[in-house]
């Protein structure tokens, strides 16, 4: 499949948005556990995220702060790593949760952790 040309270069044809509390906490839980880069950053007042962008890799995550117009909305990723057991401790020490040990899969070696924030990451060996 080839990228539409009409998408702008960062971007991909489906991405996840996230509403978050506490997003200004989101971009720094990235970099450390997943050595994500922040692209974009919008602030609706000092200290409020209207719009934000990280990329993981080739990925966009967009994510903006919760109001009472647009409450919390997590998402669960998905996420191919180098050495899921390495990045799994990387998101602890990062603030994440346990979900489940990283474990040998028939898809290959995986571990689950639950960000501060409320999204689900599941972190899979690369093949």
């Amino acid at each position: 499949m080839t990228k539409n040309p009409k998408i702008p270069g960062k971007y991909q044809t489906v991405m996840p948005y996230l509403i978050l509390k506490d997003a200004g906490k989101f971009t720094a839980f990235t970099e450390a556990a997943f050595g994500a880069k922040q692209t974009h950053k919008d602030m609706r007042d000092e200290n409020t995220i209207r719009h934000a962008e990280i990329m993981i890799g080739e990925c966009t995550i967009m994510y903006a702060e919760a109001t009472d117009e647009f409450g919390v909305q997590n998402a669960t990723f998905f996420l191919y790593v180098d050495n899921a057991d390495e990045t799994f401790q990387q998101a602890l020490k990062a603030g994440a949760t346990k979900i489940r040990e990283p474990e040998d899969q028939p898809y290959g070696r995986s571990g689950g952790v639950r960000d501060p924030f409320g999204n689900s990451w599941w972190v899979v060996n690369i093949p």
